[in-house]
């Protein structure tokens, strides 16, 4: 296996900039994930590292070797798409070693790496099936494990789940990270899901609008976004952002704070006219353990706030909210964390 290091990338589509001077270290054996909104080009800087789009500027290094222009079958990659792309009139055992077929794979290597593969994947029972007759589940684990027999430097997977049901997707999310723990190996995994983000990766890079917004684990974006973008897109529900004289009492703010931030989870319900903020609950949302309650402010402010599953505030009821100091959020008219 084998780590990355992206320095200075600039992509560009005519006239059109897609990625600004990315730079970036994804070590060896790490599990990075590249998370953001729609067209925010985390897709586009998987496929620069894959060497399916070009670059004008920077590079990309492999194992200490630069690949910025080196063809796709010679960078020791191997990539998983959304689409699974399998071929629909080949076996799962066709499918397979197709790749390494091509790249003159001796026989009986072909069929060892066949037969791991489709241990760690539980696919032996399915190996003279065609893609037709599996489930999606099923059929994504065909696609990681052509991959896994060529035993690549680096796996990248382009939202391999998205097609996939609610359940299914936490399964296979649970299966991926037990894979990468198996395998050791180093794995760049995009997603526009922040739950897959923050439940999957070592490292996540939150981009946006083609530049690197900030990279850390998910605890430290979580807790500690550097901007207003993060706050509010890591974290679900969303951090609850409002302007920093939008009717908050008793707390004390930077001089150069314009908009506060809490956790849904730590906004502390007190009764009506005590705390800090006054809100109406609008909606409840029971899941269980947990619920939701959606609120409104005098002002005109949507909130959440997470409270227990016991919780006994109704809808329609006037609370208190209270923000403790140590859980507040700040950031500046450029939105930048304080």
């Amino acid at each position: 296996m084998a780590g990355i290091k992206i320095e200075g990338l600039n992509k560009f589509y005519g006239q059109t900039q897609a990625l600004f001077d990315v730079t970036l270290d994804v070590e060896d054996g790490e599990f990075a994930v590249f998370v953001g909104p729609s067209g925010c080009g985390k897709s586009t800087l998987l496929r620069c590292v894959a060497g399916l789009e070009g670059v004008e500027t920077g590079k990309i290094i492999l194992d200490g070797s630069d690949v910025t222009h080196a063809e796709p079958a010679d960078r020791e990659l191997s990539m998983v798409f959304q689409s699974y792309a399998l071929y629909p009139h080949m076996t799962v055992r066709a499918n397979m070693e197709f790749g390494m077929k091509v790249n003159g794979f001796a026989p009986k290597l072909q069929e060892e790496r066949i037969a791991e593969a489709a241990r760690i994947l539980q696919l032996e029972d399915y190996l003279e099936r065609k893609p037709g007759q599996l489930s999606g589940g099923q059929r994504q684990r065909v696609a990681i494990g052509r991959a896994i027999v060529k035993n690549p430097k680096v796996f990248l997977f382009d939202e391999p789940l998205s097609n996939l049901d609610a359940k299914l997707r936490v399964q296979m999310r649970v299966e991926l990270e037990a894979l990468h723990k198996q395998l050791g190996a180093t794995m760049i995994y995009v997603t526009h899901d922040q739950v897959e983000a923050m439940t999957m990766a070592d490292k996540i890079v939150v981009l946006n609008d083609g530049r690197v917004e900030q990279v850390g684990t998910p605890m430290d974006l979580y807790h500690k976004p550097v901007s207003r973008f993060v706050a509010e897109f890591i974290g679900s529900p969303a951090m609850n952002v409002f302007s920093a004289d939008g009717g908050v009492q008793g707390l004390t703010l930077d001089p150069k704070a314009s908009y506060v931030g809490c956790r849904p989870e730590h906004l502390e319900l007190l009764p009506s006219g005590k705390g800090q903020i006054n809100a109406t609950v609008r909606v409840k949302e029971r899941l269980g353990g947990e619920c939701l309650l959606y609120l409104s402010t005098p002002g005109g402010g949507q909130l959440v706030a997470r409270v227990d599953g016991d919780d006994k505030t109704e809808n329609g009821a006037e609370i208190g909210l209270r923000i403790p100091e140590h859980r507040l959020h700040q950031f500046d008219s450029n939105e930048r964390a304080l």
